[in-house]
């Protein structure tokens, strides 16, 4: 596709593009600014023109959508402090809580002093479970 070539792209791409140039032009953005512009934000929504083969494009949107959902939620668990892959956690109440306070670094010096292996590449997660 030659570089100003826009036979590559979707109605719905060039309708964007035009409705974008109209907005700009009613901004008082030079013509030729304003069709810049408009594809340049058309190509920045959409990734370009309608491309085939080796694009890189192989999740249809829908399976996309959903890794974004599963990933809000399992961002949303860790930030009530569930983990989205504990299960069900056989630990005493009292000793998880007092755990669960401490700075990772804190977590770190108990790890040291059980001589926990591998504890200076855990996260703080990580180090809670090997700890309780």
């Amino acid at each position: 596709m030659p570089r100003g070539d826009k036979s590559k792209y979707s109605e719905k791409q060039q309708r964007k593009a035009e409705h974008i140039e109209q907005s700009y032009e009613e901004r008082g953005v030079s013509e030729k600014e304003a069709e810049a512009r408009a594809w340049a934000t058309v190509n920045k929504q959409s990734g370009g023109g309608e491309r085939k083969g080796g694009s890189g494009r192989t999740k249809s949107e829908t399976a996309k959508r959903a890794e974004r959902k599963d990933s809000a939620h399992r961002a949303a668990q860790t930030r009530k402090g569930d983990s989205p892959n504990k299960g069900s956690a056989r630990r005493s109440k009292s000793a998880s809580t007092a755990l669960a306070d401490m700075t990772r670094d804190q977590l770190m010096d108990k790890a040291r002093e059980r001589d926990i292996r591998g504890r200076s590449k855990m996260r703080k997660d990580e180090l809670l479970r090997a700890l309780s």
